[in-house]
């Protein structure tokens, strides 16, 4: 039956080629914490890193094989692997990727992008665009919302001194006075 339930995107490319693809993609973001890439392929990339960085949090014989078998410089990402990102994720349940589109990278095709990122990491989006509505409200005398409530709550909650980190990052965007024009201050140019 054609269009039926699919397992996971072929990504119209062979299975060889897509696990290539897969691995390569995953020893980037294991690299850089961050990749930019289409929807479809940051979406099956995200299934491969889960099950990579589950293999790191059980730190065994086996799960060193398999995550070898897995990245493609595994002499220079082993160590960050079972050492950095074990340790940054070992209370978290799960959910280790973020994924989140993005406007098309591809003006011509218009495929849908996205970037795919590790939570938690010194690159997390979320955290610093919560930090930027932290030190908005702040600047404003505002009260926080109840998304920026839970946005908090979310952000803070597996992260190593949290709080103290997303306070840090909100009054170090508070004194940088970002969207203020010359000469006006940085309240005045938020309410408009």
């Amino acid at each position: 039956m054609a269009g039926g339930h699919q397992k996971y995107r072929h990504l119209s490319r062979s299975s060889a080629h897509r696990q290539a693809l897969l691995r390569n993609l995953v020893t980037s973001l294991v690299k850089d914490e961050v990749i930019h890439t289409t929807y479809p392929k940051a979406k099956e990339a995200q299934r491969l890193a889960e099950k990579l960085i589950t293999l790191a949090k059980r730190n065994n014989e086996t799960a060193r094989r398999k995550a070898q078998g897995i990245l493609y410089t595994p002499f220079d990402l082993m160590p960050k692997l079972f050492g950095e990102l074990r340790e940054r994720y070992q209370a978290r349940p799960g959910g280790y990727t973020r994924v989140m589109r993005t406007e098309p990278q591809d003006k011509y095709s218009q495929a849908p992008s996205a970037i795919l990122e590790l939570v938690d990491g010194p690159k997390d989006m979320r955290f610093a665009m919560t930090a930027a509505v932290v030190a908005r409200d702040r600047q404003l005398g505002k009260g926080h919302t109840d998304l920026t409530a839970k946005n908090i709550a979310k952000v803070t909650r597996y992260r190593a001194d949290g709080k103290k980190a997303l306070e840090d990052l909100a009054s170090k965007i508070w004194s940088m006075n970002l969207d203020a024009p010359a000469g006006k201050s940085t309240a005045a140019s938020w309410a408009k």
